[in-house]
């Protein structure tokens, strides 16, 4: 099932949107350029924070509180036991022992899905066909049928929605912890319902579908094997944890977060009996990982910005598509040179107060590979003489 929409911009119009790109793409880089300088100051600050934590915490033993420790950074391991019963209070689902409940739900629905070709014209228009299919499928967010391109798809509302309920509180040792910080590091374990469970949660939900029982959860419908779009699946889980690991300033019988002379808070938890060490290690591990998810994403936008800054070019020798293409092969050399320069650069920037060093073989690498992007591209493809014939 599919709908196709054919589409027409004209040269002028794609002019005018060129020159609307240009300041998308100034605004763009400045914000690149921004996110790239804060990363960098973001995470040697969260490194040396975490540095800072390393050589302060001290292990303490979670079967007794130590008043003496109270505004210390302390880490402590042990058995987790939540105080009082889990329960999803909408439906009366109670998990004796566990640290949380939490409901999962599930419609059956239209999802739209697209595709793209373009096309360029002799005059600078272009012509962009897109099919636009339809297929139902399990998802467990509402999908916006309003905004579907084809009419006769239409998705209802969700008759309930996805909820986590942990206890407000839970001991690990002698100590107090929010239910929701303990909740978080827990395993998730499917709670079978009952047919009075069924019955009792058909009775709490405004929908005229009927409720049944099905591979124990509740299944709003006629039937599971052949679903209809406004289908929905309800099962609960139990979140469970044994042991858990935190690491936090000690006030009184809790832990919240600690305060780095730099400013930066530490607050560490983990599944299971971790030591200190192992925490600072994972926590280091993690920044490294952001940052250089934040670097690429900054690396990204530069390169999207100086294109955009430059599209004004390939649209204007597109009145000759063949032209226009050339061009916009010739921007997106520049726009990634420019990247690989500027980029690095800023990085270093902020790095430079802390480590100048690295600073300087990030601006050197970065020269590197800009002077050898351009230098392969403009390198002529070598040529073959073919060997003289032999007289006869």
């Amino acid at each position: 099932m599919s709908y196709t929409e054919t589409t027409t911009t004209s040269w002028f119009t794609r002019i005018k949107n060129a020159l609307v790109g240009i300041v998308i793409g100034i605004v763009l880089i400045i914000a690149s350029i921004y996110f790239l300088f804060w990363n960098e100051g973001r995470a040697i600050q969260t490194y040396r924070a975490l540095v800072e934590g390393a050589g302060l915490v001290i292990s303490v033993d979670s079967a007794k509180v130590d008043p003496a420790n109270d505004g210390k950074l302390v880490h402590i391991s042990g058995a987790v036991t939540p105080n009082g019963d889990a329960s999803d209070r909408d439906f009366g689902i109670t998990a004796n022992g566990a640290v949380a409940v939490k409901r999962d739900v599930q419609m059956y629905q239209w999802v739209e899905e697209s595709e793209s070709k373009t096309e360029k014209n002799l005059g600078g228009s272009e012509t962009t066909t897109t099919t636009y299919s339809y297929k139902k499928e399990w998802r467990s967010r509402p999908e916006d049928s309003s905004d579907f391109k084809q009419p006769g798809h239409d998705n209802p509302p969700f008759a309930v929605n996805d909820a986590t309920t942990p206890v407000e509180s839970a001991t690990v040792g002698a100590y107090s912890m929010s239910g929701d910080k303990v909740a978080d590091l827990g395993d998730e374990t499917q709670i079978k319902l009952s047919a009075a469970d069924v019955d009792r949660i058909a009775g709490a939900i405004s929908s005229d579908k009927p409720a049944k029982l099905n591979q124990g959860a509740v299944y709003l419908g006629n039937s599971a094997t052949a679903p209809q779009v406004g289908d929905m699946q309800i099962r609960f889980e139990r979140i469970d944890i044994k042991e858990a690991s935190f690491v936090g300033k000690q006030n009184g019988d809790t832990l919240e977060p600690y305060t780095s002379s730099n400013g930066r808070e530490i607050f560490l938890s983990a599944a299971g009996n971790k030591d200190a060490a192992a925490m600072f290690k994972q926590a280091q591990d993690e920044n490294t990982m952001i940052t250089w998810l934040i670097r690429a994403g900054g690396l990204l936008g530069l390169f999207i910005g100086f294109k955009l800054t430059m599209m004004i070019f390939s649209v204007l020798g597109d009145v000759i598509p063949f032209i226009g293409s050339l061009i916009g092969g010739g921007t997106s050399i520049i726009a990634g040179v420019l990247t690989l320069i500027i980029g690095p650069l800023v990085i270093a920037i902020g790095w430079f107060a802390y480590r100048p060093l690295l600073a300087v073989i990030i601006i050197g690498v970065g020269v590197v590979l800009a002077v050898g992007f351009a230098y392969l591209r403009r390198k002529p493809a070598a040529t073959t003489t073919p060997p003289l014939g032999r007289a006869a």
